[in-house]
């Protein structure tokens, strides 16, 4: 005979690897915001914790409606967690000209409107992963341990990627930078 957590397992296997595709959908779906909260991690949250859960669990009659409402319950416990950080207009054109100060050097005033709407363009650019660290970090200004709270990710992870995403702009910036 066959246990309640084994059938349970193999019910959420299989489950999860037809369905991936649309709950990632049902995530983009009931979230806007996605800056530090993309729909695949949500997924993979929920379906470490449900899969790591305890042996003791009883039999899940309606796989389909316990993860979907776990899903549903992850994204609630994110919402009530984010902290909202809105800056003034005036405050957002100082952070850009602080991010630009990373890549030119604060004493070399020769880039202008130019560099920033290019250096906009190339972080719309990057993977989600690496855009997503740049806005939450630099723009936003959470920290890598709230960051990694929220995410689940861990803080060095994030700090690779940061430092993955800088280098990367600084070389896709560097070729336009010569050309204003």
């Amino acid at each position: 005979m066959v246990s309640s957590n084994e059938s349970n397992d193999s019910r959420l296997t299989s489950f999860f690897s037809e369905e991936y595709l649309s709950l990632q959908r049902y995530v983009r779906s009931k979230i806007e915001d996605t800056t530090e909260r993309e729909a695949e991690d949500i997924v993979q949250d929920v379906a470490l914790r449900i899969f790591s859960r305890s042996n003791d669990a009883a039999q899940i009659n309606n796989v389909a409606g316990f993860v979907y409402n776990a899903i549903r319950n992850r994204i609630i416990d994110l919402m009530r967690s984010k902290k909202e950080r809105n800056y003034a207009s005036d405050d957002i054109d100082g952070k850009w000209q602080e991010f630009a100060d990373l890549f030119y050097g604060e004493a070399d005033n020769s880039y202008g409107t130019g560099l920033q709407n290019a250096l906009k363009e190339a972080i719309e650019k990057l993977k989600p992963e690496y855009r997503n660290i740049i806005l939450a970090v630099d723009f936003e200004g959470y920290t890598y341990r709230e960051i990694s709270q929220e995410t689940g990710i861990a803080q060095g992870t994030l700090m690779s990627r940061r430092h993955r995403a800088l280098s990367i702009l600084a070389k896709n910036l560097e070729q336009k930078r010569k050309n204003i």
